[in-house]
């Protein structure tokens, strides 16, 4: 196969609709277009995003995405080499509208059609970015998922823990919303951590006191709600200050507890060429510090993606087809969307299991 390949990447998987086109020579990757368009404001009022919105809105916005970044490219799709998709996890209706153009794409063009897990293109941004040799451990930290994974080829992972409840952007979500912060709550959370004290409130540190990598945040955005409601019950509300100590002291919470099971994960990890963050929540500036300060005292490389490459974007699903393409795989037009889809099918299941299939 040609070393130099174009791939058209489209992305749906929850309320950025987005396309790109990724070109590789060689091990490194050339992102020629990059096109996000966001739904933020048509979810605002819901205070969290929903799927028959965030739907509806894909159906509207992914061809002229995909147009966008043909045109941003400077490449029709006679230049193009394979399109690659979203195929899961994420919310069912979006993922579908996804796979659904892609089929149609391959349909009519005859490229190959190649189905990609979300997460997989999370894992593999940092080899886009930096080239980055296998094996490498990643933290995969955003909205839906937390997971330590050990990349160990560009199909094959390992999953080293995760959280057996919520993900860490949707506890920052949640308790922005308890706070009565505007979405997405991370940045709105970090925002007004930057003002406030972290050592006022003690939260706990969810399974700290347990071996092994895995998370838990539902609890502690449970005491953030206790807290709060115990504040409003002896002051009659919340002072601006209340608020940004709140945010700063949960804040710190999930940051030591990322760090102290970064470290675990480092440990069980010798042989590995660097440790990653990947994910939205990878564009908060105090958990990338704690992060890297883990790598640093493990005596390991770490690498955090641009921010643009930190949220949902199509270029990590261009990538992740490149990766697809060159060992020879691709799928064809019965490409199913999925909701759930483990990256490491091997590994028992962190947040049970229904009948789509394992969450995690």
């Amino acid at each position: 196969m040609d070393d130099r390949l174009t791939v058209l990447g489209i992305e749906s998987s929850c309320d950025e609709t987005a396309a790109a086109v990724v070109r590789a020579e060689g091990g490194r990757g050339m992102i020629l277009a990059s096109v996000v368009l966001g739904q933020t404001e048509l979810h605002a009022a819901f205070g969290g995003v929903v799927p028959e919105i965030a739907a509806r809105a894909h159906v509207e916005k992914l061809d002229h995405a995909v147009e966008a970044a043909l045109a941003e490219a400077n490449v029709t799709l006679t230049d193009i080499d394979a399109i690659a998709v979203t195929a899961g996890p994420g919310l069912i209706g979006g993922v579908l509208a996804g796979v659904m153009l892609a089929k149609g794409l391959a349909a009519a063009t005859g490229l190959p059609l190649l189905g990609i897990n979300h997460l997989a293109g999370h894992a593999l941004t940092p080899r886009l970015t930096d080239g980055l040799a296998f094996p490498y451990l990643v933290l995969l930290v955003s909205g839906g998922h937390c997971q330590f994974l050990r990349v160990e080829a560009a199909d094959r992972f390992a999953r080293l823990g995760g959280t057996i409840d919520d993900a860490p952007g949707e506890a920052f979500d949640k308790s922005a919303k308890l706070l009565g912060l505007p979405q997405p709550g991370g940045p709105a959370v970090e925002a007004e951590a930057r003002k406030g004290n972290p050592a006022r409130f003690a939260f706990p540190r969810p399974l700290l006191d347990r071996p092994g990598c895995d998370l838990s945040f539902s609890g502690l955005k449970t005491a953030l709600l206790r807290t709060r409601d115990a504040l409003v019950s002896h002051k009659g509300g919340l002072t601006r200050a209340d608020r940004a100590d709140l945010c700063a002291s949960f804040q710190a919470a999930v940051a030591d507890v990322l760090a102290e099971k970064s470290a675990r994960a480092l440990a069980m990890s010798p042989d590995i060429t660097a440790f990653a963050v990947a994910g939205g929540v990878a564009a908060n500036e105090t958990l990338r510090a704690r992060l890297q300060a883990a790598a640093r005292a493990a005596g390991t490389r770490f690498l955090a993606p641009p921010l643009a490459l930190c949220t949902d974007n199509a270029a990590m699903i261009a990538w992740a087809g490149i990766e697809r393409l060159r060992l020879g795989q691709a799928d064809d037009l019965a490409l199913a969307a999925r909701a759930r889809w483990p990256l490491d099918s091997r590994a028992a299941p962190l947040l049970g299991t229904g009948r789509r299939g394992a969450k995690a």
